[in-house]
């Protein structure tokens, strides 16, 4: 018998499905070659139960999503403290990939855009760099709650054609913000941003950071859940960029878009919800991914700040399927 959950997002992805508008990333070569039409849903509860539509098994990397993880992954290993000197927690109103620091404290405006996911980099490599590299994969892995790797033909692609980044970093390591260890922070993020996943991990990843850090089906603990506030706060002012505004108007979800086309929404203990599909609006975000988001939380009553439906919470709406 088909739940009422799994109705709900067989509906959004016909209603959908033929949205045709935006385009295909292609300023990095490897994404161009993406399939337009792809689109693929996945709900992941706290409980374990997971929902899912369309091409949700279709892998793709990972790209921006990487970010909040990362910045996850410096918080545990370096503190509140010190990651808060290396990048602010302010929203930057520009694109992602803004060459501008902060111009009061020359930090990075936040570990969502590149500048700060940079800077994140610079904090959690290791000595060789694979090391550091290895230890990410392997984190997201157990979010996931599977064996992930890398894209190598896309980490190739971004750092052939990674110098706006590259130019990033150097202004950064000019302001103190970053070591003299440039290309191995580079590496660390190409490396992050091409990580290979589908709808259902990201969904099982966003549902860990729902689920307090502890991933809903294999019930390790994956995440230290002193930070994961820290974590979703960002996510909710600045993880879709320059539309991060629209975003907590419309939707009201902690959320962190990709330029693979995918989008991921936490719903703090109750579900992680993850939409993908390549084709982008101006601003870098999936434009199937941002519509079945914003159908999703309004059919769901999902919003942060949603009071006027007594039933809409995730789990009410779990519990009467």
């Amino acid at each position: 018998m088909i739940t009422l959950i799994q109705q709900i997002i067989e509906d959004v992805y016909s209603n959908h499905k033929d949205l045709n508008e935006g385009e295909v990333a292609t300023y990095i070569p490897e994404l161009g070659k993406a399939n337009g039409s792809h689109f693929g849903i996945c709900l992941a509860s706290v409980d374990g139960q997971v929902f899912s539509v369309g091409d949700w098994e279709q892998e793709f990397t990972i790209q921006s999503i990487c970010k909040p993880f990362a910045f996850q992954m410096a918080l545990e290993e370096r503190g509140r403290d010190a990651t808060l000197q290396h990048v602010g927690v302010e929203p930057s109103g520009d694109p992602f990939n803004s060459i501008e620091l902060d111009p009061r404290t020359m930090r990075p405006y936040n570990a969502m855009i590149n500048a700060g996911a940079i800077a994140i980099a610079s904090l959690i490599k290791k000595d060789p760099v694979e090391a550091g590299v290895q230890a990410f994969v392997e984190k997201m892995g157990q979010a996931a709650g599977r064996t992930l790797r890398i894209d190598e033909a896309v980490l190739f692609s971004e750092s052939v054609t990674g110098n706006r980044n590259r130019a990033i970093a150097y202004l950064m390591l000019n302001c103190g913000i970053i070591d003299a260890g440039v290309e191995a922070s580079l590496r660390q993020y190409f490396s992050q941003c091409s990580l290979l996943v589908n709808c259902r991990d990201l969904a099982m990843m966003a549902a860990t950071l729902a689920n307090m850090g502890v991933n809903p089906v294999t019930k390790e603990r994956v995440f230290d859940f002193e930070y994961i506030r820290d974590v979703l706060t960002v996510m909710f002012t600045c993880g879709l960029y320059d539309y991060a505004g629209e975003w907590a108007y419309r939707v009201g979800l902690p959320a962190k878009s990709g330029v693979g086309g995918g989008i991921i929404g936490v719903v703090n203990r109750q579900v992680g919800i993850a939409v993908y599909s390549p084709r982008l609006d101006d601003k870098g975000n999936s434009v199937r991914g941002i519509a079945a988001c914003k159908e999703i939380a309004a059919h769901l009553g999902l919003h942060a700040f949603e009071f006027t439906n007594v039933g809409s919470s995730f789990m009410q709406w779990l519990n009467e399927s």
